[in-house]
């Protein structure tokens, strides 16, 4: 008995813990900005128009959690990349285009201010470098670029 309500105890504290902010981590770049969290999804996607970059997909749990009558803080996951570089990972590696399209993580902070993470694409690509060589290895570093220049627009 003691133990049940021990368990149940656990569960419900753990259900109402907040994960928190992105911490830095290797491979990846984490941008705090001050722009609301819808701002900064806008932001990222018009940067990363501007760089040649489609959104391919975006996905995110904060208003199918709202409909459940749960609330989360803003979180989008937002994934970009564009024919050019399909084309030219294809012909390197079959395998490595299972990371496409390569994406950055907006997620809303407590105060109301957002940050913008991302897997930098060297690193996403990495574990394919032995198949893909010098040539994948030299996309990722352009991905790497243009991810750092959206990041930047996306954060003035």
């Amino acid at each position: 008995m003691y133990f049940r309500r021990l368990t149940a105890a656990f569960a419900l504290s753990a259900a109402t813990v907040s994960a928190g902010s992105i911490a830095p981590r290797d491979g990846w770049a984490v941008h705090e900005t001050s722009k609301p969290f819808e701002q900064l999804v806008a932001d990222v996607k018009a940067a990363a128009k501007a760089e040649g970059l489609g959104v391919v997909t975006q996905a995110g749990p904060t208003q199918a959690a709202a409909a459940r009558g749960i609330t989360i803080p803003g979180n989008r996951v937002i994934g970009l990349f564009n024919n050019d570089f399909a084309v030219k990972i294809l012909a390197l590696s079959t395998a490595a285009m299972i990371e496409a399209p390569v994406r950055m993580y907006v997620t809303e902070e407590a105060d109301g201010t957002a940050t913008l993470s991302y897997k930098l694409p060297t690193h996403v690509f990495a574990p394919y470098s032995d198949e893909g060589g010098a040539g994948l290895a030299a996309l990722a570093g352009q991905l790497d670029r243009r991810f750092a220049l959206i990041a930047e627009q996306a954060q003035k």
